[in-house]
C-alpha cells in the first residue's frame, strides 16, 4: 500500500483497501473509504522521500509503522500508524503525525 500510495497506483491501492475502510489523522476524523481516495490519496507529490522506519506487528491484525519523509516546501518529519488488515486488505489506518525530525 505504501509504495501504491507513492507511485498514485489507484488500482493496486483499491484492491488492497477493503470496502468498508475507515481512515483517522488529526485531519481526517474517520473518513470512509471514498473520501480517502478523493482527500488523501492524491497528495503524494508533496513529499520528496518517504522511508519506513520500522514496522512492527502488534497484534494478529494490526501493524505500526513509522516513517520519515521530505516536504517539497522543506523539512523531515515522522509519523506513525496503526493499520489494520483483515483477510490481506486494510480495514483501518489511524495516522499519528510527528514533529520534525531533524
Amino acid at each position: 500500500m505504501f509504495d501504491s500510495y507513492r507511485a498514485q497506483d489507484r488500482a493496486t491501492a483499491e484492491a488492497l483497501i477493503a470496502p468498508d475502510f475507515v481512515f483517522t489523522s488529526p485531519q481526517d476524523d474517520h473518513i470512509d473509504r471514498a473520501a480517502y481516495f478523493e482527500r488523501c490519496f492524491p497528495t503524494a507529490d508533496r513529499f520528496t522521500r518517504q522511508e519506513l522506519l520500522h514496522v512492527v506487528e502488534v497484534g494478529a491484525e494490526d501493524v505500526v509503522m513509522v516513517y520519515e519523509y521530505d516536504v517539497r516546501d522543506g523539512g523531515t518529519f515522522r509519523n506513525a500508524e496503526l493499520l489494520t488488515v483483515v483477510d490481506g486488505r486494510l480495514t483501518e489506518v489511524q495516522v499519528f503525525f510527528g514533529g520534525a525530525a531533524r
